[in-house]
């Protein structure tokens, strides 16, 4: 006997399963399952755009964000797993008021920012934060730009100082400086260094005035604030809410900024590296340092470094005109508990940043190769690197052909994912 058909049984069903769809998480993929109203990309369920977003490098990252709205909004959340360094790419002559962008893992390409504006054109890029850069207009002040947002904020006029120098400006770019009595008419930024909170902007800008002491200033601001022994500053490291100073005179000293005054922490913390012994072994397999003889090579700069760990390196760069090849030698001036210098010979797990002057944890798999030094040749602009500590080689990064535009600088930066 035939069992005979309830006209309610398919509906009777079909409400079961809405039911049972509705006890389900909306933005888990399960709710995929059987469902085939799914026609566009706007309607993946957020655990999917979550495994889609945290493998995107960052140009890919940005990309996908504009694929529609519902992926804007999720990239607000997530941040893609690697972050690797990248080249920014200065015209010459005021010839645009754009620049170009190098990623080392496109090594044929090149990309162009959006117009950034007639003074940014007329400005000098001094240094990197994230996306951020403190750039010097013709005037000789300060201002930072946010390269992909256009966010801009000013800083207070570089002949606005409190404390025992007196800068007073007597054209566009001419000052004249008083300090103990006597007049100077140069005046330098040198060697500036910046922080910046990408939610709150909450910033600090220092720099040196000269050669007559460290000047600072912190969010609401309207003026530079010297701090006092600080002359003949060489170098500046900011990292970690402290600022790092190598003077003339070997000496290492650390301010800590996280309260409303620096503080000095590390006094006068002398440091001696000795004459470099060019045919010194460079490694513990013995491998010579200068496989091309000592008497090719130059000192072209030393820079100090400070590593994850917060450990500062003095890096010496070196240049052989008859080879056109660059090297580097590495020391341990500062660490905690730290009584000598040492030679550095490798850095593990981290990566040198030479611009930044900061190392990253690096993985070779994510794209960031690890006991190595990133690096620009200030001989030739458009040049990039990666000076490889354990092989002692070089490789050039790019392979994209830059004659048909004229550069005057380059700097690695750290891309940040700008939550907009």
């Amino acid at each position: 006997m035939k069992k005979k058909l309830n006209p309610n049984s398919h509906y009777k069903r079909l409400r079961g399963n809405i039911a049972m769809k509705k006890k389900l998480n909306p933005y888990s993929h399960k709710y995929l399952i059987g469902d085939t109203s799914i026609s566009s990309w706007s309607d993946l369920p957020f655990d999917l755009l979550n495994l889609v977003f945290e493998r995107l490098c960052f140009a890919d990252f940005q990309r996908g964000k504009s694929v529609c709205s519902s992926w804007l909004s999720f990239s607000r959340q997530c941040v893609p797993k690697n972050h690797i360094p990248w080249v920014l790419l200065f015209p010459q002559n005021n010839q645009t008021n754009s620049c170009m962008l190098f990623n080392p893992e496109e090594k044929d390409k090149l990309y162009k920012t959006q117009d950034l504006g007639l003074e940014f054109a007329k400005s000098s890029c001094l240094k990197t934060y994230g996306s951020w850069l403190l750039m010097q207009n013709l005037q000789l002040n300060l201002y930072i730009v946010n390269l992909f947002t256009h966010e801009r904020i000013n800083l207070p006029p570089v002949e606005s100082q409190l404390g025992m120098t007196k800068v007073e400006r007597i054209l566009d770019d001419g000052f004249r400086i008083t300090r103990n009595g006597h007049e100077y008419k140069h005046m330098d930024v040198r060697s500036p260094v910046f922080w910046i909170d990408e939610k709150t902007k909450d910033h600090v800008v220092s720099w040196v005035l000269s050669n007559f002491c460290v000047v600072y200033s912190k969010t609401g601001d309207n003026s530079w604030n010297q701090i006092p022994k600080t002359s003949r500053c060489l170098e500046m490291v900011y990292k970690d809410h402290k600022l790092y100073l190598s003077s003339y005179s070997d000496n290492i000293k650390i301010f800590d900024f996280s309260g409303e005054v620096p503080q000095q922490i590390v006094i006068e913390e002398k440091h001696i590296v000795p004459p470099l012994v060019l045919l010194k072994p460079v490694d513990s397999s013995g491998a010579s340092w200068s496989r091309l003889g000592a008497r090719w090579w130059s000192i072209v700069a030393t820079n100090i470094v400070v590593t994850v760990t917060g450990d500062v390196l003095e890096v010496v760069k070196m240049w052989a005109p008859r080879f056109r090849s660059w090297s580097f030698r590495l020391y341990k001036v500062y660490s905690l508990g730290f009584k000598e210098h040492e030679e550095v010979y490798s850095l593990g797990d981290e990566a040198m940043l030479l611009d930044l002057g900061i190392t990253v944890l690096a993985n070779d798999n994510d794209g960031i190769s690890r006991n190595s030094i990133y690096f620009s040749d200030c001989k030739k602009t458009n040049n990039v690197y990666l000076f490889n500590l354990k092989t002692l080689k070089m490789e050039k990064l790019h392979k994209f052909d830059c004659s048909s535009v004229q550069l005057s600088s380059s700097r690695w930066f750290l891309p940040s994912f700008t939550k907009t």
